[in-house]
This record gives C-alpha cells, sequence and structure tokens, in this order.
C-alpha cells in the first residue's frame, strides 16, 4: 500500500511564544486541532484571553507559562518548567517579533537593539535552549516567525528588515547542524496579515490598497490560518525531507 503523507500531530508537544493573541493564538489553536498539546508562552500568563481553556475543550492539554522572551532567564525558566511537567518538547514556534519604523539615517541605537534582540537573540537562544532538548530525543521541530520583509526591502523599515533576513538565514544554519541529530529548522515568512497588530496600519484606505496592489498575484489581505496551516505542515511528517527553507506565505508579493 502506498504510503500518504500524515499531518497528524497527536501524541506530540508545542511550545508556541507569543501566543495570547494574533498569529500566536491562531497557531496555537492549529497545532492544538492537528493534535498536539500546546504549551502557551505569554507575557502575563494570568492573560491568556481563554485560549487554555479554548484548547483544553478541543480535548487537548494546554499549558500557560510565564514568558516573555525578551528576559532569557524567564524564557529558559518556561522551557524547563514545560519539559518537567510534560516530558518532552516536540515542537517549538519562535513566534515572538516585531519593529519599529524609521528612516535608516535617524534610527536610534537603542531602537535598533530593542528590535534585533526581540526578533533575532530570543529567537537564537530559545532555540538553543529547545533544541538541546531535541538532541537529546533525536527528533524535533522547530519553525521560526520570520517575514516578507526578510526577502524584500520595505522603506521605514530598514531594521526590521535585517533582522528577519537573519532570522531565515539562522535557519539555515541551525537547520544544517541539527540535520544529524533528526532536528528539523524552518521558517514561514507572511505578508501582512488580519490581525489585532496590523489593524492599525490596515485602516488606513491608502495603505490597505497599496499593500492589497502589491500582493501581487491574489490581491488581497491574508488570514491568520493561511499562516497557521503552513506552520501546521512544516512541524508534521508530511514536511520530514524539508529543512532549512523559508516558506514565503506572502500571496504572491516577492514574486512581482
Amino acid at each position: 500500500m502506498t504510503e500518504l503523507p500524515s499531518f497528524d500531530l497527536s501524541g506530540r508537544t508545542a511550545l508556541v511564544t507569543g501566543a495570547a493573541r494574533g498569529l500566536g493564538r491562531a497557531i496555537a489553536l492549529a497545532l492544538a486541532n492537528a493534535g498536539a498539546d500546546v504549551a502557551l508562552g505569554l507575557r502575563d500568563a494570568d492573560t491568556d484571553g481563554g485560549l487554555a481553556a479554548e484548547i483544553k475543550g478541543m480535548g487537548r492539554r494546554a499549558l500557560p507559562l510565564q514568558m516573555d522572551v525578551m528576559d532569557l532567564a524567564q524564557a529558559y525558566g518556561a522551557i524547563d518548567r514545560m519539559v518537567a511537567e510534560w516530558g518532552q518538547i516536540d515542537i517549538l514556534v519562535n513566534n515572538v517579533g516585531g519593529g519599529i519604523d524609521g528612516p535608516v539615517e535617524d534610527f536610534p541605537e537603542a531602537d535598533f537593539d530593542y528590535v534585533l534582540d526581540l526578533n533575532v537573540k530570543s529567537t537564537f537562544f530559545i532555540s538553543q535552549r529547545v533544541g538541546r532538548h531535541m538532541i537529546g530525543r533525536k527528533r524535533g521541530a522547530i519553525v521560526n516567525m520570520g517575514s516578507q520583509a526578510g526577502a524584500v526591502a520595505l522603506p521605514g523599515e530598514a531594521i526590521y528588515c535585517l533582522s528577519k533576513a537573519a532570522v531565515a538565514h539562522m535557519t539555515k544554519c541551525f537547520a544544517v547542524e541539527w540535520g544529524t541529530h533528526n532536528v528539523r529548522v524552518n521558517c514561514v515568512a507572511p505578508t501582512f496579515i488580519r490581525t489585532d497588530g496590523t489593524a492599525a496600519a490596515l485602516s488606513s484606505p491608502t495603505f490597505k490598497a497599496e499593500v492589497i496592489e502589491r500582493i501581487a498575484a491574489l490581491h488581497r489581505i491574508g488570514e491568520p490560518r493561511e499562516v497557521s496551516g503552513a506552520v501546521v505542515f512544516l512541524a508534521s511528517d508530511a514536511a520530514s525531507l524539508i529543512t532549512g527553507q523559508t516558506l514565503l506565505v506572502d500571496g504572491g508579493w516577492t514574486a512581482r
């Protein structure tokens, strides 16, 4: 009988950083829907907007964790607690990220450091901590959250762009080093997605029209499920031969 690809994540555990809202919330729910138990990395573990209850209502375990990724000691403690309580981490989604707009000629050093710490440093060291656990178990899948900004230049967003380009290249480096341990590392790079985080920018008719025009093939704003589906795929055995790749979920923006 022909072996068919499996997207089933039953029996696996996942850690999603920045799980409280937006793409993080959508990813956590999609992983649970695929069968995974999900640990929720939260800046405030007491405020998850009902996410843990929703996951438990799907018949999966949920573990809210106090996990500000800018505080590595706290992040390490959250990772260690997940391992202590659940015994394993099969999937890591480094979802937290963000940027500060500004022209290159005026960009402050403090803001530069903040964006690099948020997008690059946290992804590196959280992956390192979880990766040691995965290497010991000889299995695991890491999905980093990049951006189309890592593949194209967006005016006024140079620091964000270079940070997401670093995440994409970091993904390759980790994948090459950890492949022999059966640990896969990939990146999902979305375009503008309709979330609470992008609502303010997309409320401008002029900006929204420009974004829709630049999404060259589909000419519409993306939805969170269209990103979370890509994450589930890369975390699953259906992607067992895929590592070191950045999957652009951009509606054709970078094909232009």
